[in-house]
């Protein structure tokens, strides 16, 4: 288990309680149905962690999700592992996507992803390609992937029907 550095103080947007709820300084419950993915995900890792997630009977770090538009920077796959189990509601950690210290680079070489192009590609209901965007974060002058600020928060499954 790696060790996570503590969150940035993000406050989330308000919203009405049927839609979000308010589990941590930084982490709220929100309605699959709210939110917008920009990629396609790839069949056999969701398996599997659908999987891993029923045996666990938790779900353990939240998703990142962009505070205005609730575009999913980073956790597609465990979106849809919660669909399948049966879940309404899913954690996230909600980041302001406009942040200059929030970047998105391509996962190929030769590829190029912008902030614009992942905007306009959930907006429109399409999807990109598995793995096209990796989402970085500038901290202490260094950008390290978004899911270092997803910290460990074991939820139980019952909380998330």
């Amino acid at each position: 288990m790696r060790k996570k550095k503590p969150l940035p103080k993000i406050h989330p947007s308000k919203r009405s309680p049927e839609i979000s709820l308010q589990i941590g300084d930084n982490i709220c419950l929100i309605d699959l149905e709210e939110l917008k993915e920009h990629e396609e995900i790839r069949p056999d890792y969701l398996e599997e962690l659908k999987n891993e997630i029923l045996s666990d009977g938790i779900l353990k770090m939240p998703i990142a999700v962009d505070k205005k538009t609730y575009i999913i920077l980073d956790g597609h796959h465990r979106l849809h592992a919660l669909k399948k189990i049966g879940c309404k509601r899913i954690p996230v950690i909600l980041f302001d996507y406009q942040s200059p210290e929030i970047e998105v680079l391509p996962h190929r070489e030769g590829e190029t992803v912008t902030k614009e192009m992942i905007i306009q590609t959930a907006l429109a209901g399409r999807r990109m390609p598995p793995k096209t965007s990796k989402h970085m974060i500038l901290i202490k002058g260094e950008l390290k992937h978004i899911s270092i600020l997803e910290t460990v928060i074991n939820i139980p499954l019952e909380k998330l029907k």
